[in-house]
């Protein structure tokens, strides 16, 4: 997996593009939100529109960086939610966990709305 990190609409934008499976790519993928948090990004968009597959590993990383940047103030929201993996955070229930949206404009918006 490879994660690349861009800064737009206020927001922190992680592009992945593979299988959100685990290994040494899922480290650095931890790392990354930890330093986001320790950097006050509060506003953090996974765009997963190249992720072809995401296995428990990969669920657990998502779940471990949500939980790092809401306890921080955070907001984390999935966008380009393929239908195989949205049926994933559906059968696990974690879509209601998870917000998702269509495209990075509406993620943006539910974050403001989220700070009304």
């Amino acid at each position: 997996m490879k994660v690349k990190q861009r800064e737009q609409y206020g927001a922190v934008i992680l592009d992945l593009h593979g299988k959100l499976t685990g290994g040494p790519e899922a480290e650095t993928f931890r790392e990354i939100f930890k330093s986001l948090v320790q950097d006050g990004k509060k506003n953090i968009i996974v765009n997963l529109q190249k992720v072809d597959w995401i296995n428990s590993t990969g669920l657990g990383i998502l779940i471990s960086g949500y939980t790092s940047v809401k306890k921080a103030g955070g907001n984390l929201v999935l966008v380009h939610v393929a239908d195989r993996i949205e049926n994933i955070l559906y059968v696990t229930k974690l879509h209601l966990l998870f917000k998702t949206f269509d495209s990075e404009e509406e993620a943006v918006k539910s974050f403001a709305e989220a700070g009304e």
